[in-house]
Order: structure tokens, then sequence, then C-alpha cells
């Protein structure tokens, strides 16, 4: 997996290329920590994603849950059709913004 976080006007972009599963979902943890601290606006680049497991839509919905806890904004965009379908199934394409 790879992570690029860049800034988009005031929103903070995190492109995530590759796989996010048990082994490499802590690091995706780790590297959005401090934008939620910051209360900030984030977006989940996902035009690159290719896989999820349970442990990286674990650090979706916590990151979600903490931003929206502390007034900030959090979006996920450009999912895959097979991983968007991974949303869907798990009702997470309900509760969090997805934006094509």
């Amino acid at each position: 997996m790879e992570i690029t976080i860049f800034k988009e006007n005031e929103t903070s972009v995190v492109a995530i290329e590759g796989r996010v599963d048990t082994v490499t979902a802590p690091e995706l943890e780790s590297a959005v920590k401090h934008l939620i601290n910051m209360g900030a606006s984030v977006v989940f680049e996902c035009e690159k994603l290719e896989y999820i497991s349970s442990a990286g839509l674990r650090v979706v919905l916590a990151t979600h849950k903490q931003l929206t806890a502390c007034a900030g904004k959090f979006a996920i965009r450009h999912l895959s059709r097979e991983v968007k379908s991974v949303f869907d199934i798990t009702g997470f394409s309900k509760i969090l913004n997805i934006e094509e």
C-alpha cells in the first residue's frame, strides 16, 4: 500500500493505492491520526485502491466517527466497482459520504 497526503484548498486528501488489509491498515490509521486531531476536512481518494478488508473498513469508520465528533468532515471518492460493492454490502455506503 502507498499513501500520499496532499492539500486541495482546505481539504486534506489521503490518496490510497494498493491494498488495505490487516497488515497495512495500521499504517493508514497512523497516517491520518494527525489530520483527525486537527479536526480537518479529510477525503480518502480511492481511485487506485484495489482491495479493502475488515481491518481497513475499521480504519475508515473510526476516521469518520472521530472527525464527525470534532466537527471535521470526511468523504471517500472514486471507489472501484469491487471496493464499492464491499461498502454496499457492509452498509457503509449508507453512513459515509461517498463521492463519484
